[in-house]
């Protein structure tokens, strides 16, 4: 069905592979659509409850294609706005996705592919992972990844590594909240996701995705009446729903919800 990436579903987890090993998982217009088919088929597939966001190879993902730049060079300006509409449309299913998403970093990540890490929800990297925000170089800029770039790294980083484009480490990415995590090698990369997914399929499927709706909401907000009132509305209607009353119920009566136990 792909041709670029690889899907899986193991129980409850959904994984979505980048599978351009020889192109570093550079973008090209084919793989920025099949990412985007490949994470509505996870969000539709009822078995699934967490998706895991990974590459083959040495790379996660290197940016754009040279190829596909190549050809972009002689794109007309409704062209070039088809490709961008595309690319914004894969970060905004990412970054909306109502199912947990973690980012597995093994290699480099350079331009888009810091936007793939940003929209997802956690991000853990190996120690030799390193990033990029290398557009200007191109005369260029990180205008579609810029606000999932920023969510997650802030207004003044995002300031020195995009007017920069210096590659930046690992133990920087963490530092600067980029990424959750950093661990040694790839086994530990595993084992780090594993415990990451397992925390997060003890919780409630459909609070998981009222919590990132409201996080979107809310962020960036003042904490004024109509905030005040938008999560009293939130709240009262996720604790009357059939989850919330067995995630109460459950906890009372000293056993696991049956979201655990499915």
């Amino acid at each position: 069905m792909y041709t670029s990436i690889l899907t899986e579903v193991d129980g409850p987890l959904g994984i979505l592979t980048l599978n351009k090993p020889e192109r570093h998982n550079a973008f090209d217009e084919v793989l920025i659509a099949e990412i985007t088919a490949g994470l509505r088929e996870l969000e539709a597939h009822p078995q699934v409850r967490a998706v895991v966001l990974s590459s083959t190879g040495k790379s996660f993902c290197a940016g754009a294609d040279l190829n596909w730049m190549k050809r972009a060079a002689g794109y007309s300006p409704e062209e070039n706005l088809r490709d961008a509409r595309n690319l914004a449309t894969l970060l905004s299913t990412l970054n909306e996705l109502s199912k947990p998403t973690v980012a597995r970093v093994q290699g480099p990540a350079y331009g888009g592919g810091v936007g793939l890490v940003a929209a997802c929800d956690i991000a853990i990297a190996t120690f030799d992972a390193q990033f990029a925000l290398t557009e200007v170089k191109l005369g260029i800029l990180p205008a579609v990844i810029s606000p999932y770039v920023i969510a997650a790294i802030g207004e003044r980083y995002a300031r020195r590594y995009m007017l920069t484009a210096e590659r930046f480490s690992a133990s920087e990415a963490y530092r600067i909240g980029l990424v959750h995590e950093i661990v040694p090698d790839e086994a530990g990369l595993d084992e780090a996701v594993g415990e990451v997914v397992d925390a997060l399929l003890k919780n409630g499927p459909k609070a998981q995705g009222e919590c990132k709706a409201l996080i979107r909401v809310v962020s960036g907000q003042p904490i004024d009446e109509a905030t005040i009132e938008e999560t009293a509305q939130r709240i009262t209607r996720v604790r009357a729903s059939a989850e919330g009353k067995e995630g109460l119920t459950a906890f009372l009566e000293k056993r696991k919800p049956n979201w655990i136990n499915s």
